[in-house]
């Protein structure tokens, strides 16, 4: 399954109207990663995806759990960016 087709599920969206949106927000996903030291692969891995959707879900519309979606992803980040096979960060 693609990304963005899980990203929309995440998002709750069965639409195409909101691809370019979604699109956007995986792109900012993967920026957001990467400053936090975060290698994202190709193919993306489950726990990269996760988090993409994660982040995606919290910034798309006006989430009513935007607080538990935004701990979760900040959590979910810290834990890749401490990861020796997500980052290159020397020792």
């Amino acid at each position: 399954m693609a990304l963005i087709d899980k990203v929309k599920i995440a998002c709750r969206v069965k639409t195409e109207a909101y691809d370019s949106q979604l699109t956007d927000l995986i792109e900012s996903a993967k920026l957001d990663l990467g400053i936090a030291g975060v290698i994202v692969p190709a193919p993306l891995d489950a726990l990269v995806e996760r988090a993409i959707c994660t982040y995606c879900e919290m910034s798309f519309g006006i989430p009513e759990d935007y607080e538990l979606l935004k701990r979760s992803y900040d959590e979910q980040k810290a834990q890749l960016s401490n990861a020796s096979g997500y980052t290159n960060w020397r020792a």
